[in-house]
């Protein structure tokens, strides 16, 4: 027996040894579809992430009020291929020319290195706050699933709050008025959750209180879903209106209180939750990278080399291909991570597989009272059909069958017996 182990043991070390060290810091869309395809015979695949789990971000507004459940939208990396090693921590530096990633461990902060023969960075984008006053202090952002935890357990925690005996009816205004910061996809989304989780659910349980529950949509811009055709985006704003929900255009926050939003005109604000949903900025890590940027991204190639570099690639939001920027989508980063796995696979037959050409399939948002937008290049469609075409696509998006069962799970329990309004 010993025989064989040694044998064993010799070949591991030599099939180790003839594979290509490719390092992946990230695991959004770009990270996680590179490396379902990417191939780990031939690559010797390390992730470094902070998060150790693939978020499938368009439904992260659906767990705020408990349409959709948490973990029904989220993968575990380790689970979702053979032949990866994973790291929990954050990269907080890259060594370009000795080929090292400087990391630390999530918990401890305990340093580590990683070499690498290939590196891709896909680290996504955090929110951006323009550097406005008070906006990392006192506003919720959208971007991982503790962040819909938080939110979730403030809109409760407002309304338990609001329903204390002897609670001044002047605290309402305040304390049960919704804040959103941001008409984008993302915030408009919020909002319409938000709205359907109050008048379905939350209006059974705190009939006292609703008639002094606002909702209120900030947008910097003259119009919300600025992405979208002009048509939808003015039926969005209708729509809202007969919902309640106000919509506030060409209003520019230029301070955020405790308990307050300060716009430009110096009007003031008052709110229990503010959303701040405006868009992105780069990471730590991309604007310490000391590699070539371009309004906070990473300039990359069509075949997502990173400027000046000859071994360092870069796809999804951190990256932008130069002569041809694309939004920053889910549906982007996606593609672009499965192109770059064809890349990286391609390569090592000195064989290549093309430039990168981006396939736009429409967008899509919900808008509330089981309605949804769709805007393709050849059809705009608004409505309850397509409300059930944007839940079917996404279903079909989902990565896992797993995943797939359990959000429509979570669709068929919340249709018959609502939401869960316990705060946790």
């Amino acid at each position: 027996m010993s025989g064989w182990t040694c044998i064993i043991t010799i070949q591991r070390i030599n099939v180790t040894k003839f594979r290509s060290d490719l390092l992946i810091i990230g695991t959004g869309f770009a990270a996680f579809s590179l490396i379902k395809e990417i191939d780990v015979t031939r690559y010797n695949v390390i992730i470094v992430s902070p998060r150790n789990h693939f978020l499938f971000t368009p439904l992260l507004p659906s767990t705020t009020v408990g349409t959709v459940e948490f973990r029904s939208i989220i993968e575990p990396i380790r689970t979702a291929r053979q032949g990866i090693t994973f790291h929990q921590g954050y990269c907080v530096r890259i060594d370009s020319e000795n080929s090292v990633a400087y990391c630390e461990g999530k918990f401890k902060r305990t340093p580590f290195e990683v070499p690498y023969d290939k590196l891709v960075i896909a680290v996504g984008a955090k929110c951006n706050t323009f550097g406005i006053p008070g906006v990392e202090e006192h506003a919720k952002f959208l971007k991982e699933i503790t962040d819909a935890h938080s939110i979730r357990h403030q809109i409760i925690q407002c309304f338990e709050r609001a329903s204390k005996p002897n609670r001044p009816v002047q605290d309402f205004d305040w304390l049960l008025h919704f804040v959103v910061v941001g008409g984008g996809p993302t915030g408009v989304e919020f909002a319409a959750e938000v709205d359907d989780f109050l008048r379905q659910d939350l209006s059974k349980w705190f009939p006292e209180l609703m008639p002094y529950v606002k909702i209120t949509l900030l947008e910097a811009q003259e119009d919300i879903l600025s992405a979208f055709d002009a048509s939808l985006s003015a039926y969005t704003t209708r729509h809202f209106a007969r919902q309640h929900i106000r919509v506030r255009t060409n209003a520019a926050v230029k301070e955020v209180q405790p308990d307050a939003v300060v716009l430009e005109n110096d009007e003031v604000i008052p709110f229990g939750l503010l959303v701040w949903s405006t868009g992105n900025g780069p990471t730590t890590v991309v604007a310490n990278s000391g590699l070539s940027l371009d309004h906070g991204r990473l300039q990359v190639d069509d075949n997502f080399l990173v400027a000046q570099t000859e071994n360092i690639y870069a796809a999804g939001d951190c990256a932008v291909i130069t002569d041809n920027p694309l939004p920053p989508t889910a549906q982007v980063a996606q593609q672009q991570g499965t192109h770059l796995a064809k890349i990286l696979n391609k390569a090592l037959d000195d064989t290549t597989a093309g430039p990168f050409k981006y396939k736009h399939r429409g967008m899509m948002a919900y808008i509330g009272h089981r309605k949804a937008l769709v805007d393709t290049k050849n059809v705009q469609g608004k409505g309850f059909g397509t409300w059930l075409f944007w839940r079917s696509a996404y279903l079909t998006k989902l990565m896992s069958w797993k995943n797939k069962t359990l959000v429509l799970s979570d669709w068929i329990r919340t249709f018959f017996f609502g939401r869960d309004i316990s705060q946790f």
